[in-house]
């Protein structure tokens, strides 16, 4: 039986690579808040990865047609820029293992984010893992975000590669859903929530962290297609 061939990996930014949803789901209940929107932390979960497009959607629902989207998303962005500030940006755990395997393989890595590339670029050098990576593409070059596939799609072309020889690697049910809905192989590694057993059934697989990335490529036998 031959073994499956994986042509590129794509990884998930915020939470899934850095530890950095934490902050935002701090800080987006202070940002409605200072607006005047009584939103929960929890509540907050839902806009992990969410699209610009979607996110508009969902505040509409929660604090009326007149929300002040733009504003609250800039203020949140403040916000967390000074809690990054204070308590620095840190690693994921089993990041700096499963980067350094894949950039062993030889094989294409790339960020696939609904962060601005600009942050995107900055994030990736402050953490010191740039260099690993062959591209950044965010999801606002595209018309929809995640849980659209758009930004997954767009991610196979550049990689040259069909959906079905890329791993997405993501933290959060928005990012994942993406990647399943443009036909990936999808690797969810849980940062602050479980899947639900819909998304689940969807995954190809859960790890508890990305140092189990490696093993789990071992046991599969799949076969890592090296960069032309």
């Amino acid at each position: 039986m031959d073994k499956m061939k994986i042509r590129a990996v794509f990884f998930d930014l915020d939470g899934t690579l850095i530890d950095t949803e934490r902050y935002y789901n701090r800080i987006w209940p202070k940002a409605f808040k200072h607006f005047g929107y009584e939103v929960s932390a929890t509540e907050c979960l839902e806009l992990r990865s969410l699209g610009r497009p979607y996110i508009l959607k969902w505040m509409e629902e929660r604090c009326g047609e007149n929300v002040e989207c733009e504003e609250i998303r800039k203020y949140a962005r403040k916000l967390v820029n000074e809690l990054i500030e204070k308590e620095g940006l840190h690693l994921k755990k089993g990041v700096i293992e499963c980067l350094t395997y894949l950039k062993s393989k030889n094989v294409f890595i790339y960020i696939v984010t609904a962060t601005a590339i600009e942050r995107t670029e900055w994030c990736l050098k402050e953490a010191g893992i740039r260099e690993y990576f062959d591209e950044v593409i965010s999801a606002t070059t595209v018309e929809k975000g995640k849980p659209s596939p758009d930004v997954y799609l767009k991610a196979s072309e550049i990689a040259n590669a069909n959906p079905n020889e890329c791993i997405a690697v993501e933290d959060s049910p928005n990012g994942a859903m993406s990647a399943v809905n443009a036909g990936m192989n999808v690797i969810m590694v849980p940062d602050l929530s479980e899947p639900d057993d819909e998304l689940k059934s969807k995954l190809w697989t859960k790890l508890s962290s990305l140092d189990e990335f490696e093993n789990f490529i071992d046991e599969k036998q799949i076969e890592l297609i090296k960069k032309n």
